[in-house]
């Protein structure tokens, strides 16, 4: 390691490249793998958004836009929140247009986090927040939520925050949940939303997946404590549109203020075709997702009757596209190391648990954003696998 190396920022010395994409790209040399690893829809973006986009390029829109979004943009994503979640953001000043998610999360903790402070994050939980966190001189404060059906309870939040409340700057939720398929009623958001109110601390609600939830309306902690809140949302998963890189940040105007300072600095503005595809998704596909949920619903039911005739007990999925499901107690408890064995002997790729932080050991994360027929495979080898050992 060289001296200049060393003299880098020291944080990163704590966080290592992820976990996820490295297994996932580990067992993807194995033949016939049939992988349930990565969270993308295997379904096309739209045509009318394609059209979109290519309309865009066309029309020669190849140029800088607002850093906050082009105003078109803003707007369609606007009226599709209000419609949708009875969500009241203005889009000339509390609306930001990102390059997906990932971006949104990061800026919005860069913006809110001094170093010293903390955030509470439930596990298990899509990994992102926490090297966010440590790269910002920020320390995670995890809450295992595997003995609440992967729920953050009112009790556990006041406790982590009364233990934590000299430092404690925010707390992430992610819901329909990566890796659980957990998601909040408006019951569950209303308690968690009691205790919040009597701190002056930041919610950072990762809603994502909020049009993938089977058998109930999704609710957004935005409608719940809109002063508080710090929603991140976007049409990749909505849409299908993972590589087009549009995500969005909502929430008060003086916090919107100074988000935007970071994300004008770190990527100026998300690409102008992209944004033309997404103020199309919102305005005019704003039921895209419909069609595909469905689908998800009945991959969901299929995979889930299949591991658990294979002995696997899963957490209760009402959102996203995940299974988190317990590995069974005659088979390698190590995740990690069940999860290769898997990919070896069986071919088929899952993600293990400890991937998701505490709690998340013991059980593996399968992806039913795949092919019936890719599942059907999946399923009949897991079970053959289970049976062998």
């Amino acid at each position: 390691m060289s001296r200049l190396s060393e003299s880098m920022k020291h944080e990163l010395s704590q966080i290592q490249p992820s976990s996820i994409l490295k297994f996932n790209q580990e067992i993807s040399t194995i033949p016939d793998i049939v992988k349930l690893t990565l969270g993308e829809p295997d379904f096309n973006t739209p045509d009318h958004v394609k059209q979109a986009a290519i309309q865009s390029i066309e029309n020669n829109e190849s140029h800088y836009t607002d850093s906050r979004g082009t105003a078109g943009l803003r707007q369609a994503a606007a009226d599709f929140l209000k419609n949708k979640y009875d969500l009241n953001y203005d889009p000339e000043s509390q609306i930001l247009v990102t390059t997906g998610a990932t971006e949104g999360i990061f800026s919005s903790l860069t913006a809110i986090l001094n170093p010293g402070d903390s955030v509470i994050i439930p596990t298990p939980i899509f990994p992102q927040y926490i090297p966010v966190s440590i790269l910002n001189g920020a320390k995670p404060i995890f809450v295992d939520t595997s003995d609440n059906g992967f729920v953050l309870s009112p009790e556990k939040l006041q406790a982590a925050i009364e233990a934590n409340r000299d430092t404690v700057k925010a707390v992430v939720l992610n819901f329909p949940s990566n890796p659980t398929g957990v998601t909040y009623s408006r019951e569950d958001l209303e308690k968690l939303a009691a205790v919040l109110k009597q701190y002056d601390i930041f919610v950072l609600s990762d809603e994502i997946y909020s049009e993938l939830t089977y058998g109930e309306t999704h609710v957004s902690m935005g409608s719940i404590l809109p002063e508080q809140t710090v929603l991140l949302n976007g049409v990749s998963k909505s849409h299908a549109m993972t590589g087009w890189r549009i995500g969005l940040i909502c929430g008060p105007v003086d916090v919107i203020a100074e988000i935007a300072k970071v994300h004008q600095f770190a990527i100026t503005s998300a690409t102008a075709n992209a944004q033309a595809a997404a103020e199309e998704a919102f305005k005019n596909g704003p039921d895209d997702g419909v069609a595909m949920r469905k689908i998800y619903q009945q991959r969901r039911d299929l995979l889930l009757a299949g591991l658990q005739k294979a002995g696997f007990e899963c957490a209760s999925p009402k959102g996203a596209f995940y299974l988190f499901a317990k590995i069974p107690a005659n088979l390698n408890q190590d995740s990690v190391a069940f999860c290769y064995e898997l990919a070896k002997e069986a071919k088929v790729a899952v993600i293990p648990g400890a991937s998701f932080g505490p709690g998340g050991e013991g059980y593996v994360r399968l992806s039913y954003a795949a092919s019936t027929e890719d599942l059907e495979k999946a399923v009949a080898r897991i079970q053959a696998f289970a049976q062998a050992h």
